[in-house]
């Protein structure tokens, strides 16, 4: 019976939808919201929206505490319609059975109830939402950390901020996502510290993107860092970052513009990013097993992303490739990017720059170089035994023995 309920709901006819969202309503039909639930990620957002909309007008003051009852179901999409009505109809009784929840209840509970006290400031509350915010149940540490800021609660942020500098790359994660949840910008240079020193960068700089656009990013001091993450996003897409996520991205706006402003000025990090990009895109497109799986929408904006790019004539990739040899040099974020696309476009013109390279102390950028100048088939222009001379670690020194 439930289904049939569902199906009004999100039909056309008013007599129906109406009746539908007020006995979903009335009789705490958690069953209905369940199904409702399962098949939201079948619906257009349209839909979603006049469904939203149709379960609002059924709530009131005769019937908000039946919502309750569905707290047990947890939906990104149906969150709001539960928690503003709870939210209208506030008062202490209420307040004191979401704090018990937030105490006692399941996951799902939990994190409608943390939505609440983003809500209701209430104070009695932060201590559940500091132990939550870095639960596994990503709705939940969200959801708690928004709370906490809107309490202005410094102390969870400040350990955010101490957990940045954690040996645990995951740790170190799990804090980036509270403090984008937290939402304050002054963490926006610690953020992008740590994606520099990050294993796990690509994860990193898409959690910052959802803080602040790139695009707005790329009108302030922070370019290059934004720059820099664009470029960790695009190596990540497709295996590390879903690619559905390019319009959380705006990344066909962001390609445009950075080409507009490569177009005004010679940005060697940008060349980077954009030819990374012109070669990601073809890679996605060539192989269908990357987009099999994507909606119709995604691969559309895929498509179009490529369609794009291969649009700007022989002569502005000419001069990317001629640009983006720059960022070979040891102190820059980009090398090993660079590097890399050394190897994918057989950049031979580079060679000069891989050799200055070999005199840099960093070991992974040797190894990689050493790498990539044998990818060339011009190891025989270089010496062994002055770079092994500056490698310790001995298994780095075995791969490089191996190659020559």
């Amino acid at each position: 019976m439930q289904n049939d309920y569902v199906k009004k709901l999100t039909g056309k006819n008013p007599k129906d939808f109406e009746f539908a969202a007020a006995h979903i309503i009335n009789n705490c039909d958690v069953d209905s919201f369940e199904a409702l639930v399962e098949k939201s990620d079948f619906l257009f957002d349209f839909i979603k929206k006049n469904v939203e909309n149709r379960l609002l007008n059924a709530i009131n003051s005769n019937n908000y505490r039946n919502l309750l009852k569905f707290l047990k179901i947890y939906s990104l999409d149906y969150e709001n319609v539960i928690i503003s009505s709870l939210v209208k109809f506030a008062d202490e009784d209420l307040t004191d059975e979401m704090l018990h929840l937030l105490e006692n209840g399941t996951n799902e509970e939990k994190a409608y109830c943390a939505k609440y006290f983003s809500k209701i400031n209430d104070t009695l509350a932060i201590d559940f939402l500091r132990k939550y915010s870095y639960s596994e149940f990503d709705s939940l540490a969200m959801n708690c950390a928004e709370a906490l800021s809107a309490m202005k609660d410094e102390f969870s942020y400040n350990l955010a901020i101490e957990k940045l500098k954690s040996e645990d790359e995951f740790e170190k994660l799990s804090a980036v996502r509270f403090l984008v949840s937290y939402n304050d910008m002054k963490a926006v240079k610690d953020l992008f510290a740590t994606m520099k020193k990050s294993s796990m960068p690509e994860n990193i700089a898409s959690e910052v993107s959802y803080l602040q656009s790139f695009l707005e990013f790329l009108d302030t001091d922070l370019k290059d860092d934004a720059i820099l993450a664009l470029n960790h996003i695009i190596n990540g897409l497709g295996e590390i970052i879903s690619l559905s996520q390019v319009f959380d991205f705006q990344l066909f706006e962001l390609l445009q513009k950075l080409v507009d402003i490569q177009q005004q000025e010679n940005n060697s990090k940008i060349a980077v990013v954009l030819l990374h990009s012109l070669l990601k895109f073809e890679q996605l497109t060539e192989n269908e097993e990357y987009i099999f799986d994507e909606d119709k929408n995604t691969k559309e904006e895929i498509y179009n992303i490529k369609k794009f790019l291969n649009s700007k004539p022989q002569e502005f990739w000419d001069e990317q490739r001629n640009l983006f040899k720059e960022e070979l040099t040891t102190n820059s974020d980009f090398v090993l990017s660079a590097l890399e696309l050394v190897h994918e476009l057989k950049a031979e013109e580079t060679l000069y720059n891989l050799k200055e390279l070999l005199d840099s102390s960093n070991q992974t950028i040797l190894l990689k170089t050493v790498e990539v100048i044998k990818s060339l088939n011009k190891l025989h222009e270089i010496e062994q035994l002055p770079v092994l001379r500056k490698i310790f670690d001995e298994n780095i020194k075995a791969i490089i023995k191996s190659l020559f």
